[in-house]
């Protein structure tokens, strides 16, 4: 497994501040006050959803302590913990959170008793000595600062040692998703015990939410990808209820690509609120993972340590790099999923493309994961697909299988990436599916 640290921190953005941050605005304060009541964090923070996070940031860090900070108008509120000897709240304007919160970007203070503000801090002249801190806003799409992420520990760090700090970033990002996800479920299930009595009339309604609450999980549109073209399509079996399947493509910089394809076990709320956490695990992975089973055994790692929940999924996870003979060529790990399917019209032929090993993730402690990797060439097109299309009983017996749908893409070889999308989008409602089904087609 590779490193977490792996690349050094520009060395100007940890400065370290010579006083707290300007306070923030009478109106701005009011402002992010009124998003905090409204997201109800302070009084019903997530279930064990916070505690992954911090554990989370506490590990890629490789710091003793990590949480997850509520400021409101007269505290710091520890909505999660990792470590020893954390207190519920501090007073704020004794929190080093305080600071963090009117910083753009990553606050990063290298030793603590070098710097006046956080020399004051009860965690750093007190008991628990805390002297290494970082943390980032909690921003919400709106840009209210609620918080923070942080991670701190009792040994101060040389300046040029710290990295990765951009993760925690990643994590406040997380934050605002899971409360969004929240605030979405806490409003569908308000709504639903008022509208009881007017269930009929009120059908779409109801699919509305469940349309909004389906599109946070999936992404708003797919990136555009020099030299690879991409297509997918996402069929919900029911309008009014919450899917499991789930897809993202995203971009790694250096001309690498990541992608993944998987479904969650089960349907509504609480599939949702696991898809919630693979997609973002799997992003902030592909970050520090160069190979994609490692990826999957970070997620399925995460899904183990929480003990309340009880759902596994199953994955393609990939990542695309330009090939210098031209297409690209893509490393694939498999998680219990069915395989992809490579459309060859050179061969005139359609091959499957899975790793050797591949448990379902989220299931067994031990589970194990490898990777293949191949060549995708100009003019080939790779299909990644949910068993919601090969489990489809058209006649309501026979299942149309992998069979079928080798069979059915076989007689498209040559079309392009859209033309075979748009082709199995028409081909769904014949086959009567039972259950949602996610595409995802990249052509080099």
């Amino acid at each position: 497994m590779t490193a977490l640290h792996d690349s050094p921190v520009d060395p100007p953005d940890l400065d370290v501040p010579s006083s707290v941050p300007l306070a923030l605005s009478a109106a701005v304060e009011a402002a992010r006050l009124a998003a905090i009541s409204r997201y109800d964090v302070l009084r019903n923070p997530p279930d064990g959803a916070f505690d992954r996070i911090a554990r989370l940031a506490a590990r890629w860090m490789g710091t003793a302590f990590a949480s997850v900070t509520i400021v409101d108008s007269d505290h710091i509120w520890f909505a999660a913990r990792h470590g020893d000897g954390i207190p519920d709240r501090v007073p704020r304007e004794d929190g080093l959170c305080s600071s963090a919160i009117a910083h753009d970007g990553v606050y990063v203070v290298p030793d603590a008793r070098l710097h006046v503000p956080a020399a004051e801090n009860s965690l750093v002249h007190g008991e628990a000595g805390i002297r290494f801190y970082a943390g980032a806003p909690i921003v919400t799409a709106d840009g209210h600062r609620l918080g923070t992420v942080n991670v701190f520990d009792t040994v101060a760090r040389d300046p040029a040692d710290i990295r990765d700090v951009d993760v925690l970033a990643d994590l406040a990002a997380v934050v605002v998703d899971e409360l969004e996800l929240r605030l979405s479920a806490m409003t569908t299930v308000r709504d639903e015990r008022a509208l009881r009595t007017r269930a009929e009339s009120d059908t779409v309604e109801i699919t509305d939410y469940a349309a909004v609450l389906q599109r946070t999980l999936l992404p708003p549109s797919l990136p555009r990808i020099d030299g690879l073209t991409l297509a997918s399509h996402y069929h919900a079996v029911s309008p009014l209820q919450v899917g499991g399947d789930f897809y993202d493509v995203f971009a790694l910089g250096d001309g690498r690509w990541a992608f993944f394809l998987g479904d969650v076990q089960g349907h509504g709320a609480g599939a949702a609120s696991v898809t919630s956490l693979v997609r973002y695990t799997l992003r902030a992975a592909a970050l520090h993972q160069p190979d994609p089973a490692e990826g999957l055994a970070e997620l399925n790692q995460v899904l183990m340590l929480d003990p309340t929940q009880k759902r596994f999924c199953t994955v393609l996870f990939g990542i695309a790099t330009p090939d210098p003979r031209g297409g690209f060529r893509i490393t694939l790990a498999t998680g219990g999923h069915p395989p992809a399917l490579l459309l060859d019209p050179d061969t005139r032929d359609v091959h499957e493309i899975r790793s050797s090993t591949g448990m379902f993730v989220g299931a067994l402690e031990k589970a194990t994961f490898s990777a293949c990797s191949f060549r995708l060439a100009p003019g080939q097109t790779l299909l990644l697909y949910t068993d919601g299309i090969t489990e489809a009983r058209p006649d309501g017996r026979t299942m149309f299988g992998e069979e079928g749908l080798v069979h059915f893409v076989r007689e498209r070889l040559g079309r392009s990436v859209d033309e075979v999308v748009d082709d199995l989008v028409d081909l769904i409602p014949g086959l009567r599916p039972i259950d949602d089904i996610a595409l995802l087609a990249l052509g080099a």
